[in-house]
């Protein structure tokens, strides 16, 4: 397993409808308790989540080679 940085930032869809979904509904969740609970980290996972799922695109997946449309 490799780390290739070229597919990094090479832009094409890699998650599926539902993954897109639950990491849209679980962003928001983070964003909204993060404001409660003031807490930055929170805030950034909320905002990482979110974006991948109004996206449909994960960095991860892509630097990995790996397609997660299972």
């Amino acid at each position: 397993m490799s780390f290739d940085y070229k597919r990094l930032v090479k832009f094409e869809l890699n998650i599926n409808e539902q993954q897109k979904k639950y990491r849209l509904y679980a962003g928001i969740v983070a964003l909204v308790s993060s404001v409660f609970l003031a807490s930055i980290p929170l805030l950034l996972i909320g905002l990482i989540l979110a974006a991948e799922g109004y996206f449909g695109w994960c960095p991860l997946c892509s630097a990995l080679n790996n397609n997660c449309k299972l």
